[in-house]
Parts: structure tokens; C-alpha cells; sequence
């Protein structure tokens, strides 16, 4: 297994791969904020490959000189093999190269179920965020 940059050729692939592994509500806001990160900051998104298939991704983003982890997916029949560890380890790594001044998880009612995940690396209540809203790759822009 491999972790790397997203590549746009990786487009179709990781958006089917968000559909089977998130809710609908949830692949549309994603995809929302995947399309903009991918704008701003394309190495601030990341895959994970097996033998050649894509089997996670991880969207991160940085605001306020913060750097957040956004989403975390890996596909159904690919969990519990680390991938989500690698993932959040090579964002982190992205983040420390960037030198933001703290790295948080941003959690919503979508993504509730991978708080263990993150604390098995060892981030702490202290490290969790609510206010996925307030992110600029979430945010509605204004008319």
C-alpha cells in the first residue's frame, strides 16, 4: 500500500470511491469541498493505493495557518488494514512541511465514527473541531 498525491486522472475513481463509502448528503458536501481544495491546494489531498487500486483518501486544508484534516474515506472492504492510519500520517506530514501552528480534526455528524481512528494516532479530544463550517473550503460563497 502506498500513499500519494492526488493525481487528476485519479478524479473518477475516488469519486466513486466517496460515493460507495459515504452517505449522499455527505459524497455532495465533500465533493463541494474536494473540488475546492483540489483549486486551491492539490497536494493537500491525498490517496491511497493497493496493487494498483485506489482504496482511501484524505482531504486536508489549512486555514488560519491551521492545518485540518477534513475527510477521511477509505473503501468498505479495504478498513481495519491501516489505511486510515497511512492516510492521516502522511497528512500530517504535508502539515509539518507547511508548518502550520496546530493540526486539528474536523468533525461533523458525517464522520463521527472515525474519531477512534485519529486517536489511535494519537490525537486527543483537545485535537477535535466542530466547525467544519467555518472552513474556507466549506464555507457557501456569498451572492
Amino acid at each position: 500500500m502506498r500513499v500519494r498525491s492526488f493525481r487528476l486522472s485519479d478524479y473518477s475513481l475516488i469519486s466513486g470511491l466517496l460515493q460507495e463509502a459515504l452517505s449522499e448528503l455527505c459524497y455532495k458536501e465533500t465533493m463541494q469541498a474536494f473540488a475546492k481544495q483540489l483549486s486551491w491546494d492539490g497536494e493537500l489531498v491525498l490517496v491511497a493505493e493497493d496493487q494498483g487500486e485506489l482504496v482511501g483518501m484524505v482531504i486536508g486544508t489549512i486555514d488560519d495557518n491551521k492545518g485540518y484534516y477534513y475527510r477521511l474515506a477509505v473503501a468498505p472492504g479495504h478498513r481495519r488494514k491501516g489505511i486510515g492510519k497511512a492516510l492521516i500520517e502522511g497528512m500530517k506530514q504535508r502539515f509539518i512541511q507547511r508548518k502550520v501552528n496546530r493540526i486539528l480534526v474536523t468533525v461533523d455528524h458525517h464522520n463521527e465514527m472515525v474519531i477512534p481512528v485519529y486517536e489511535s494516532v494519537g490525537y486527543s479530544p483537545s485535537d477535535f473541531t466542530r466547525s467544519a463550517n467555518r472552513l474556507s473550503i466549506v464555507k457557501k460563497a456569498s451572492m
